[in-house]
This record gives C-alpha cells, sequence and structure tokens, in this order.
C-alpha cells in the first residue's frame, strides 16, 4: 500500500511538472528553441532546480529511450559516456585544492568533483514515476552493448555502483510463493527459472504447492511485483544426489514431518539488469531461517547444484598437454565424454566414474579465475554465502543440459547455522573454500597451487 502511495504521489507530481515545463517552453517562444535530443533534455535535467519539473523531466526521458531503435540507444550510451564524465575543469581545481591544503574538507570536495555526473543524472533519472524498473531495463540493454564497446564500462560501473546501494540486501523483502501468490507473479516465476525450467502452469504447482514443497522470492520495494531472485525447495528424508527424483511427476509426497533435510535446488536470479550486483551474501541464510521457523525440527539444510563451467573447464585441460590433473590413464577415460550418450552403457560409463569425480574435486578445491576466486559460478555464489563444499554426485543432472555443462555431476553445499559467517568470513578474506573431509580426500595431491582459468 506504502509503495503504490509513493507512486502515486511520484506521478502526480510529475503530471504537474510536466504542466510547469510545458509554459515555460512556451515563454522561450521560438526564439529559445532546442533540440530535444535525450542528451540535452539529460542536461536540463541535471540543471532543474524544481523537484516538481525535475521529476517531470526524467519522465520525458525514460519515456523517450523506450521509443529508442538499437542505433539511437546506442548513441545514447555513448552520449552518457562522453558527455556526462567528471567535469575536467572541476575536478582539476580540486585536485590543486586537496595537493595545497590536504584536510577532510578539500578530501569531500575532490570526491565530489570526481563523481561523473551521470551518476548524479541516474539518481534523478530514478525519481520519475517506475523510474528504477526502467533503470534497470536500460542497464539490461547497456550489458547487450558491452562485448563489443570497451568505452560504455565507464557507464556501466557507474550503474552498478548505484545499483549496489539502491539494492542493498536491508531494502529486500522475502515473500513465500504459493498457488495463493497472484497469477502476475506466478507468470513470472515461471518465465524466470534458469536452472531447471518450468513446464507450464501444471509443473509451476508441482514445484510450490505440495506440503513438501517451498518457494521463497525476494522483492524489492520499488519494484512491484518483480522478483529480484528466488529459492526451490524440497522438504526430503535425506540429502538429494540427483535432481530427476525431485522433478519427476509420478512421486510420493513427503509430510513435512517426516522431513530432515531442505534441498535448496533451485535458485534464479530474475532480472538481469541486476546481473554483477550483490544482494548481500547471506541470502540463503534469511531462507534457512524462514524455513527454519516453520518447521524447527529440520536439521539439514542442502542445496543440490549445477556446475556449469566444469565440462568447459575441463574442455581445457584435456586439450593441455602438461595439464597438472589429469594423467595419461585419464585422458583415455575420458575419450569416452565424447561418444554421444556415454552415461547410458556400463562399457563406457564406469571407466570415466572415479577419473570424473578426482577432476571435479581438484576443480572445486583448486581451480581459479585471474581474480583468485573459484572458477565455477555457482560455487562463488554459495562460499560467499558461507556455505560448505559438501559432496559431488555422479549423474546428478543425466539431462542433455548437465551433460553439456558438467558431464552429469551435481554439487551439495552443506549450510550450517553455526558454520555460515566463519565459512564467509575465510573465502572473503583469503578465497579459502570450505569443504567436506571427503572431498578434500577425493582431489588428486598433485600439486597445491592454485591454476588460474579464463574469466
Amino acid at each position: 500500500m506504502n509503495t503504490s502511495f509513493f507512486g502515486e504521489l511520484l506521478q502526480s507530481i510529475s503530471e504537474r511538472g510536466r504542466a510547469l515545463l510545458d509554459r515555460a517552453r512556451d515563454r522561450r517562444g521560438a526564439g529559445g528553441a532546442r533540440s530535444e535530443s535525450l542528451a540535452e533534455l539529460c542536461e536540463e535535467l541535471l540543471s532543474a532546480r524544481g523537484e516538481a519539473s525535475g521529476v517531470a523531466l526524467a519522465r520525458e526521458i525514460l519515456t523517450n529511450y523506450t521509443e529508442l531503435t538499437t542505433g539511437p540507444r546506442i548513441a545514447f550510451f555513448e552520449a552518457l559516456a562522453n558527455r556526462f564524465g567528471p567535469d575536467q575543469e572541476r575536478l582539476a581545481a580540486a585536485v590543486e585544492a586537496w595537493q595545497a591544503a590536504r584536510n577532510d574538507k578539500t578530501a569531500a570536495a575532490l570526491q565530489q568533483a570526481a563523481e561523473p555526473r551521470r551518476q548524479e543524472l541516474l539518481r534523478r533519472l530514478n525519481l520519475a514515476p517506475n523510474g528504477t524498473e526502467a533503470l534497470v531495463r536500460m542497464r539490461e540493454q547497456l550489458l547487450d552493448t558491452l562485448d563489443r564497446r570497451d568505452d560504455l564500462k565507464a557507464v556501466d560501473a557507474d550503474f552498478v555502483h548505484l545499483f549496489s546501494s539502491w539494492f542493498n540486501r536491508g531494502f529486500l523483502v522475502i515473500r513465500r510463493i504459493d498457488w495463493s501468490t497472484p497469477a502476475i507473479v506466478l507468470e513470472k516465476i515461471i518465465r524466470y527459472e534458469a536452472v531447471h525450467k518450468i513446464r507450464g502452469w501444471d509443473d509451476l504447482r508441482r514445484r510450490i504447492d505440495p506440503p513438501d514443497r517451498r518457494c521463497y522470492a525476494f522483492f524489492h520495494p520499488a519494484l512491484i511485483d518483480e522478483p529480484l531472485i528466488f529459492v526451490e525447495v524440497a522438504l526430503t528424508r535425506e540429502i538429494a544426489t540427483a535432481i530427476a527424483p525431485i522433478l519427476t511427476v509420478q512421486r510420493d509426497q513427503l509430510s513435512p514431518e517426516k522431513a530432515t533435510t531442505a534441498v535448496f535446488y533451485s535458485i534464479s536470479n530474475c532480472q538481469r539488469g541486476l546481473a554483477g550486483v550483490s544482494f548481500g551474501s547471506f541470502l540463503i541464510k534469511q531462507v534457512v531461517e524462514e524455513i527454519s521457523r516453520e518447521h524447527p525440527k529440520l536439521g539439514k539444510f542442502v542445496t543440490l547444484s549445477p556446475a556449469p563451467n566444469f565440462a568447459e573447464w575441463l574442455a581445457r585441460e584435456r586439450a593441455n598437454e602438461n595439464s597438472a590433473v589429469l594423467t595419461s590413464e585419464d585422458r583415455v577415460a575420458f575419450a569416452n565424454l565424447d561418444i554421444k550418450g556415454w552415461w547410458q552403457t556400463p562399457a563406457t560409463r564406469d571407466p570415466v566414474r572415479e577419473p570424473l569425480l578426482r577432476a571435479a574435486a581438484w576443480y572445486f578445491l583448486r581451480a581459479r579465475t585471474k581474480r583468485n576466486t573459484p572458477a565455477d559460478s555457482v560455487a562463488r555464489f554459495h562460499l560467499g554465502n558461507g556455505a560448505r563444499l559438501e559432496q559431488i554426485n555422479w549423474l546428478g543432472d543425466a539431462s542433455e543440459k548437465g551433460n553439456d555443462q558438467s558431464h552429469g555431476l551435481m554439487v551439495n553445499y552443506l549450510y550450517d547455522l553455526d558454520e555460515i559467517e566463519k565459512n564467509h568470513e575465510a573465502y572473503v578474506e583469503g578465497r579459502t573454500v570450505a569443504a567436506s573431509n571427503a572431498i578434500t580426500r577425493m582431489a588428486r595431491p598433485a600439486s597445491l597451487e592454485l591454476v588460474p582459468v579464463a574469466g
């Protein structure tokens, strides 16, 4: 209700401001006519003093932006990069003042002068009705250009900087998703599911309606009915090692009172425009606490996670004649991976199991990106959330997608409420991977050196 009230208030301010803008432009007449290009409207927004006219201008800019085709849209991003960076003269003067007198006052002035003008522009655009949602969509379109346009990365950095504050975990609200949730939200859960595709309404109901299934989503007050991230949970008697029994149509439902374990089997980020923006390091802990309040007898909280970067990493190791991971025997066994449906017959499946699990343990414990973070993107998320790498599951996902990304392997990450903070701190401070003894023993102790990979 409060969100709706403030939205309507901004809408009213915007409409009144629109009238003020029109009257001001009429007074300027033909002699004061100026181009209504988006970049010039943005300049006008930055110079606006009145809040009503500013909100109206912001609304006008965002409305006009949505009508742009690809070429003009990129030109607008170019203008943001080239025309709305720091004020160079002001910055030079602030540097000179700070060098002459290095104190808090000159340091603050230097910090303000160094801020790109486009950050203040984005803040003012955010005041428009539905401005936050419009800016998230704008950044999504900006991301589409970055692979080809390094000159626009500074613009993206400003989006990330501001979004990191606007979408701080303190602003997020957790809500349970069930069959009584409004249809507009349920439709988005179907659309945004990124791990295990939801095949229509019946499939969705099987995931959120039975007593042994749960779904929780995080929302931001500025994005009404737009989930940011959601988590699907299965209540089970034991740690799940494969996804098929969880998703199958024909299964026996379990009374929640008999469950001992909560399995987080799908975690989906919904807003591509927020890619790379951290929602905080303890989102899953919040879900764990939510479930624990409802079912205090649950003793274990684990994920059943994909390993989306493993197959790609292993392919590089197989191509590397000097690999520190693979032996000549491993290479012979892994030749079976090139056979279509290799996991379906014992002759091609059995030789692969031991070396694949061993290589996977090495991968999770030691393979690193150039930034010294774990090579696996899902591992980075859960380790940063304070989980422990608990178990690697052979043929946990025998689907085509599972084989393509991880040769069928899936992983359990354990969330131990008594260890989450300690694991998180160890990961943040030294990129330490908390892992079970079983996985540590499984990894070949040939070399403890952390081997970087692309990324």
